[in-house]
């Protein structure tokens, strides 16, 4: 049976809280810190945040803890666009209101609802004096929902659901493991120096013999432009990706090809204010100011593949926010023999095309989890299956 509750009524509504900054004995590895720009629209859970809680915090702000299974959802500054589910105890700051259900409604079924509802969040918003989108915890509690009411039925809801979004994490797992494992490959070659051949190869000023220092910037091919597809025009579906370092890399999708970069060899994206860096080897169009695109202008010597983990290492974490990009085009990265670049590629590429395939089946999930949500939701489908 479906009925007509308020979201207060699902559980306990806590806001999170921020401690002052200039303290850092707020702010260590103890418990995780969960902030808006932590929050991935493409990830169920967020495993890993920006800054982490001190044992000090944690004991100073207990009345916001956050248990797991709990589900996160921003409701200041963009609104509507995403949300989490905790996999662990946490903290969030104020930005994000957290559903602790209670002993009536299942806590993934909720994650669920609360991901089908979340874009209706936009008409709740009453805005700050600055612009800015919000949705005062009291509202968030007042807003109405249709929720089935029976726990069996919403225990199988949420398994159906939950078997995909299982097959998504375990698909970017190994995605991560590929990435590791050629980053892990560069800093045996390009930073401990222990690249083939490299017991009979002379090392002068540090660098091996034949190889040379250049900047980034004297590296980067002048990159073909198109027009940008504006954000109130990102599809759900569409023929091609559109990049977006602002909103979760691939930020949504369009069909018009006057936009696309047509690829025949990789490009390298970098977030001009994310300091995020991402290898795309399929054809894209641009999102979002402030998403550069690097081509290198040397394949031989400087292949893709080995251009993107030379980026990855450099630390821009002590630059100003805003024009990272200027900053990454000043940093030195060591340029290899045409042989060894050509080594390090032909591994690496194997490694891309497997994460690549990884990344197809996870936008094929994620494409049939989303058009199975709402009709489940609805009670469109009749759930009359064994668990």
């Amino acid at each position: 049976m479906r009925q007509k509750v308020c979201i207060g009524d699902l559980g306990i509504v806590v806001t999170g809280k921020t401690p002052l900054k200039s303290n850092k004995a707020f702010y260590g590895d103890y418990a995780l810190f969960l902030k808006p720009t932590d929050i991935s629209e493409s990830n169920k859970f967020t495993y890993e945040t920006e800054e982490m809680f001190s044992q000090l915090a944690a004991e100073k702000f207990a009345s916001s803890l956050i248990p797991k299974g709990a589900i996160c959802i921003p409701c200041i500054g963009t609104i509507g666009t995403k949300m989490t589910m905790s996999h662990c105890d946490c903290y969030t700051n104020q930005s994000i209101n957290s559903i602790i259900c209670n002993n009536n409604y299942n806590n993934e079924y909720v994650y669920y609802l609360m991901k089908n509802f979340l874009p209706n969040l936009k008409s709740y918003n009453l805005g700050t004096a600055s612009g800015r989108e919000f949705i005062s915890k009291s509202n968030f509690e007042k807003i109405e929902i249709i929720v089935e009411q029976d726990p069996t039925t919403q225990k199988r809801i949420a398994n159906i659901l939950s078997r995909y979004d299982s097959l998504i994490e375990n698909y970017q797992k190994q995605i991560k493991l590929l990435e590791e494992s050629a980053q892990r490959l560069y800093k045996e070659w390009f930073i401990d120096l222990r690249f083939p051949g490299h017991e009979n190869t002379k090392i002068v000023d540090g660098v091996p013999e034949g190889w040379e220092k250049k900047k980034v910037g004297d590296l980067i091919s002048k990159v073909q432009r198109t027009r940008q597809v504006a954000a109130n025009n990102y599809q759900i579906t569409g023929k091609f990706p559109v990049i977006d370092q602002s909103r979760n890399y691939i930020a949504g999708y369009t069909d018009d090809c006057e936009c696309v970069l047509n690829v025949t060899i990789p490009y390298i994206v970098f977030g001009d204010h994310t300091r995020v860096l991402k290898y795309v080897p399929f054809s894209f169009a641009k999102g979002a100011d402030g998403t550069q695109l690097i081509m290198s202008n040397d394949l031989e010597r400087m292949p893709q593949s080995l251009f993107y983990n030379s980026l990855i290492e450099i630390d821009l974490s002590n630059y100003s926010y805003a024009r990272h990009f200027k900053y990454l085009k000043e940093e030195s990265i060591l340029v290899p023999s045409k042989d060894i670049a050509e080594r390090y590629d032909k591994i690496v590429s194997k490694y891309f095309q497997s994460i690549q395939k990884n990344r197809e089946q996870i936008r094929l999930l994620t494409e049939a989890r989303d058009r199975l949500l709402p009709k489940l939701m609805s009670g469109e489908f009749n759930i009359c299956i064994n668990d």
